[in-house]
């Protein structure tokens, strides 16, 4: 699925370091299990997790405010959604461009985590089953 990607984007969405926000933070890294994921689904009894932004739609750079407004509008459909979810941010280890804030969305099967990272307008969006494997997905 990821093939639908320009290889330069491709890598750097594989590099990327996605931090999620829980008490303690944890990173979550493209194909490397992930202790501290499964640690929190377990304990949520989340079966899926799904890591999404609003932020830089098609990878186009927008004002923080534009970005702002975004984001706090998925996170206001999630909550009206009765969707748990945590902070975080996806940052690049080196490339210059600026973190995006995102959430970890606790429960979102693939599917739905597709739909709602293309209403969105992303490119990709991180999604992990209960092998707490991280993987680089793309909407349809």
């Amino acid at each position: 699925m990821t093939n639908q990607l320009p290889a330069e984007l491709f890598q750097a969405f594989t590099e990327t370091h996605y931090i999620v926000h829980h008490q303690p933070p944890f990173t979550m890294n493209i194909g490397v299990f992930c202790p501290d994921l499964e640690k929190l689904m377990a304990e949520r009894k989340a079966l899926c997790a799904a890591f999404i932004t609003a932020w830089n739609p098609f990878a186009q750079q927008l004002s923080d405010t534009e970005n702002e407004a975004r984001q706090h509008t998925l996170k206001a459909n999630l909550t009206e959604r009765g969707l748990a979810f945590i902070d975080g941010i996806g940052q690049h280890p080196g490339n210059g461009w600026p973190g995006e804030p995102s959430v970890l969305i606790l429960d979102m099967g693939r599917e739905a985590a597709k739909a709602l990272a293309g209403q969105y307008e992303q490119l990709a969006f991180v999604w992990a089953d209960q092998t707490a494997v991280p993987t680089l997905m793309v909407p349809d």
